[in-house]
């Protein structure tokens, strides 16, 4: 048992080295929605983009201080209704995407790895229902 008070999973971070590149990819290319975009120190902004109505944001946020941005396996995996255009969509787009869809069978989703601008790696889904 714990003593905590975790309630849900807020947001998760994706180290990005220029705010205004990663919005135009994560709002632009993906779809997601800016929720929050505030300054957080000189030159720099905090700033989280989010899907529909979903509570958990991914913030876009610099590296700290001495690290450098991107290059992370996110573990960020997202679902889509229609893996196959999504897939040709963003292949069409100039994303990097992997070149095809893994298909492991049931009880795995169908999924492949897409790269953002700062070669942080996120995962789409097509879950089974």
């Amino acid at each position: 048992e714990t003593k905590l008070n975790i309630e849900a999973v807020g947001r998760v971070c994706v180290t990005v080295s220029d705010t205004d590149r990663a919005l135009d990819f994560y709002v632009g290319t993906l779809g997601f929605e800016k929720v929050v975009d505030i300054p957080m120190g000189p030159g720099m902004r905090w700033v989280e983009v989010a899907i529909g109505d979903t509570k958990t944001t991914i913030a876009l946020a610099p590296p700290p201080e001495g690290k450098g941005a991107g290059g992370a396996e996110t573990g960020i995996i997202l679902d889509t209704a229609d893996i196959d255009a999504d897939h040709a969509a963003l292949k069409a787009a100039g994303v990097d995407v992997d070149e095809e869809i893994s298909r492991y069978g049931d009880p795995v989703p169908p999924m492949f790895w897409l790269r953002d601008p700062d070669r942080n790696s996120l995962i789409i889904v097509q879950p089974t229902s």
